[in-house]
């Protein structure tokens, strides 16, 4: 039986949806990636959709209207001294 290849726009998208799907799962990019290279997609056609799939990921990201404050605070250093050598040795005798 006769089946007609998707077009390769069609084919991008459904390794795109792929790539979304189990990004959000908490894959990693590069287990999908290698794993979808080792099922004989060409490696191409792989970034392609991988990169596709970030692009609409972002656009659908919230976007952020304030930028986050930092605050630096410093807390301040405690020296504490240790005796010196002749005061150790004064208490050894005494």
């Amino acid at each position: 039986m006769y089946r007609p290849k998707p077009r390769e726009s069609d084919y991008i998208q459904q390794l795109a949806d792929y790539f979304k799907k189990n990004l959000s799962k908490g894959y990693t990019s590069d287990a999908l990636k290698w794993a979808l290279i080792n099922q004989e997609h060409s490696r191409a056609e792989v970034d392609r959709a991988l990169k596709l799939a970030t692009e609409q990921m972002a656009s659908s990201a919230p976007k952020m209207i304030e930028k986050p404050v930092i605050k630096i605070e410093t807390i301040p250093e405690v020296i504490i001294e240790e005796p010196s050598l002749w005061s150790k040795i004064k208490n050894w005798f005494s």
